[in-house]
């Protein structure tokens, strides 16, 4: 017998749902939900999700708003059609970036994250059952997708108020939407999305929240705010960081992107870090001045520029851009790790586009691109265009730091499709300037080599680091946590550090690196080091670096740094490598940063002394704590 619909009422996208909701399989919760709320679309397109975003098919202009108790009608969002898509504005400028403190547990399961209770003094339960009523008495709209993708992920549902359609656009462009005549026989949802945005103002005193609520067989996830990163994007990467933790293996937060030499030699770079820490830029062409030289930075003592130049670039073929899946089905046993997508887009942060001509592929591509995109904190109106370097004021005169753009995959050109293994594996930090006045943590060269060992205490700390455009404003040196995607994850840290170590123990055949961005010492630098980095490793190749190439860093957290760097003829000034050699650095201040450092590790790797922890591991962290040198991390993982 098919379940009952409702007709729709009010909103002119909704329309009869008229594929029985039982072939959806949704949960007990979610069938009460649907059968009995004012109005629903079960939506199969972006196309019906973008006519939803903007109020009609024929409408260029929408408002969601809520009528919320106290308050009266608070307006969340404005979206505009623009001739390339969708943009989507935030009224509130706190809304424009994720909060790193939206997450909370409403089970009882075992993690390390705080629980519902912990922090608001109640039982989820309660407010789980208004949502539940909230949604009730909206409008919605729901469609089905397959978080992670098929054969890796799991079957999923998104139930959302029908005015948040440029919400669920995000995650339907994000994670992919199954048609409702393409509902495959079996479909069972282990995890649910319901967004319900007015309890931010009525319980949350205007904070984004999402809670986590892990049941027997299902992972609930309640999103009480309307930008997409902490529950469309990051709520999924929890999801999945919860299947791999089940199953033994990880979703890493990276970049992945496959290098072919001006002499055809490929090599595939994978780049993790924090939100700001280069993800996006890797799989970018290095930004160069309107002579075709490379800016390697500008001194902010002296005013002095250094350029290079680099007559003609490696082609880049991206692969992932922010989520890779190191699925047991993809790896190959071969001491490579072996990475693919785990979503079917990416969420591009375009802060750093201010002006036209920047970066000319990604302006060509999203201001004509393929198929409609969703522009996120971008300044356009009705029927113009979104252009990435417009973007919206927090206030008069100050940019909003974290504007950003929904590309589809396939509107990349040269994307790879299906599973690439990683020759180098790199860390990306963001950090600050360093002088004799000022010390800090600035001290990292142009790339540094490490080994495994060291490499995997690096991805325990991830550094958030300097400027941090992504996220809300946060005081000092923080980590992001274990493999930098630990803000998004539900259990254990100890559990991701130990899956985190098997990956670096199985897989030997990988180069490791840390790159800088923004700064090296005294030098603005962007990224141009890791698009350097890339350029000169991806000529090397396979190539091993010979004894007399390397130096041990005067700080044993950076490993070996190189002696002499030349790129297609041209020496690197050796102040780049080593910032204790810049006349406005010096050693002194150099040390302080280096204590800086270890201060950081000290203090993160206190929250891994867990008796789970791998005995591996439980030495790693010892010789840190001692002090060890490069030559002792060596000794416990033997790389090339």
């Amino acid at each position: 017998m098919a379940m009952a619909v409702p007709e729709a009422v009010g909103h002119p996208c909704l329309m009869k749902a008229k594929p029985e909701l039982r072939r959806y399989n949704p949960p007990a919760e979610a069938v009460d939900i649907l059968t009995h709320c004012k109005g629903l679309l079960i939506a199969s397109t972006t196309k019906e999700l973008i006519d939803l975003a903007c109020g009609s098919p024929e409408a260029d202009y929408f408002e969601v708003a809520y009528e919320v108790p106290g308050k009266g009608v608070v307006t969340e969002a404005t979206v505009a059609r623009v001739k390339n898509g969708i943009a989507a504005n935030y009224v509130e400028a706190y809304m424009r970036r994720r909060d790193p403190d939206c997450m909370v547990i409403g089970d009882g399961l075992p993690t390390d994250k705080e629980g519902f209770a912990q922090r608001f003094g109640t039982d989820f339960a309660p407010l789980r059952q208004e949502t539940f009523e909230w949604l009730k008495s909206q409008e919605l709209a729901m469609f089905a997708f397959v978080a992670g993708g098929e054969g890796m992920g799991m079957d999923a549902l998104v139930i959302a108020p029908a005015n948040a359609g440029f919400f669920a656009l995000g995650l339907a462009m994000l994670q992919g939407i199954i048609p409702c005549d393409e509902i495959p026989d079996g479909f069972a949802p282990k995890a649910i999305i319901y967004v319900a945005p007015p309890f931010r103002h009525t319980r949350f005193k205007g904070r984004q929240v999402v809670v986590h609520n892990r049941r027997d067989g299902l992972h609930e996830l309640f999103s009480y705010n309307l930008y997409p990163g902490p529950s469309a994007k990051k709520g999924i990467y929890g999801m999945l960081l919860g299947l791999g933790e089940r199953e033994g293996w990880v979703t890493a937060h990276c970049s992945t992107v496959q290098v072919i030499t001006p002499y055809d030699n490929m090599v595939t770079i994978m780049h993790e870090g924090a939100s700001g820490g280069g993800k996006s830029e890797m799989l970018e062409q290095a930004h160069r001045e309107p002579d075709g030289r490379l800016l390697q930075g500008e001194n902010l003592v002296t005013g002095e520029k250094r350029y290079m130049e680099i007559p003609r670039s490696c082609q880049l073929h991206a692969v992932t851009d922010d989520m890779a899946a190191c699925h047991p089905s993809v790896q190959e046993g071969n001491g490579k790790l072996t990475v693919t997508d785990a979503e079917t887009a990416w969420f591009v942060r375009v802060n750093h586009i201010e002006h036209y001509g920047t970066d000319v592929h990604l302006e060509k591509l999203t201001a004509e691109p393929t198929t409609p995109l969703l522009f996120l904190n971008v300044d356009a109106v009705p029927g113009g265009r979104g252009l990435i370097w417009e973007h919206i004021e927090d206030e008069p005169g100050k940019r909003c730091p974290n504007p950003r753009v929904i590309i589809p995959r396939s509107a990349f050109p040269d994307i790879v499709e299906g599973s690439v293994t990683v020759d180098i594996r790199s860390f990306g930090v963001r950090t600050p300037p360093c002088t004799r006045e000022h010390p800090t943590y600035g001290i990292l060269g142009i790339f540094h080599i490490l080994p495994p060992a060291l490499a995997w205490l690096w991805r325990l700390a991830s550094p958030r680091g300097h400027a941090n455009p992504s996220i809300v404003d946060s005081e000092g040196m923080t980590s992001e946590g274990v493999g930098s995607y630990w803000p998004f994850a539900t259990g254990r840290r100890v559990d991701q550090a130990n899956l985190l170590l098997r990956q670096f123990a199985e897989n030997t055949r990988m180069r490791h690196i840390l790159c800088p961005n923004q700064h090296i010492g005294a030098w603005k630098v962007g990224f141009t080091p890791q698009w350097i980095a890339r350029e000169y490793l991806a000529r090397r190749g396979a190539a091993k670096f010979r004894p007399d190439q390397l130096r041990p860093a005067r700080c044993p957290l950076l490993g070996n740094t190189l002696h002499q760097l030349q790129v297609e003829g041209r020496m690197l000034a050796r102040w780049f490598l080593q910032v204790d050699t810049q006349p406005e650095v010096g050693v002194e201040a150099y040390d302080k940063g280096a204590e800086i450092l270890q201060a950081f590790f000290r203090k993160c790797l206190a929250d891994f002394r867990d008796p789970d922890l791998d005995p591996l591991g439980k030495q790693i962290i010892t010789c840190c704590l001692d002090g060890g040198t490069v030559t002792d991390y060596e000794r416990f993982i033997v790389g090339v």
